[in-house]
């Protein structure tokens, strides 16, 4: 089980890297073509996503369902109700601190997806789950020209799309 555990914290780890250089990219993208539509259609009580929608990657909130990017790369995302069938859903975030971007901050700061956080979400601890994490995290670009602070941190299930949230899934 060590072996497995250490890799899958390499992997949150590793994952957190390839989005935020996904990221650096795709945010000077955004500015030149325009991704995204802004913000989805949402619930004016809960905040909910409603209707499927192109949303541009900083209109991505907690307790959204996402599609997995055809590209890999996140200049904008898909986000669909919950109750559809979904990749990805944003579990938790965790906003850093002002000061100077350091990618090791963000990355200690990340693992705080695979620890209480992620057991009060899925209700078993990270290293007992059949379940995946991986987090959008700031870039030194969005840090300093967007002032970017949130790390959001991503559940999914490897065997596949999911329906409704993975609140409680015990799995």
């Amino acid at each position: 089980m060590m072996k497995l555990r250490t890799r899958r914290a390499l992997a949150l780890a590793g994952s957190a890297v390839a989005l935020s250089v996904a990221l650096t990219g795709c945010s000077a993208l955004n500015g030149i073509l325009g991704g995204g539509s802004g913000d989805a259609d949402r619930d004016e009580d809960t905040g909910q996503v409603t209707e499927s929608a192109n949303i541009d990657i900083f209109s991505l909130k907690l307790g959204d369902c996402i599609m997995e990017s055809a590209t890999g790369l996140l200049e904008d995302i898909d986000v669909v109700p919950c109750a559809e069938a979904h990749d990805q859903e944003v579990y938790y975030e965790i906003t850093m601190d002002d000061g100077d971007f350091s990618e090791e901050d963000v990355d200690a700061a990340s693992q705080e997806c695979i620890g209480d956080a992620y057991t009060s979400f899925v209700g078993v601890a990270y290293d007992a789950s059949a379940l995946n994490v991986t987090t959008i995290a700031p870039t030194k670009d969005t840090w300093e020209g967007l002032n970017d602070r949130v790390i959001q941190c991503i559940i999914f299930d490897p065997a596949g799309q999911t329906t409704g949230s993975l609140k409680g899934a015990a799995k």
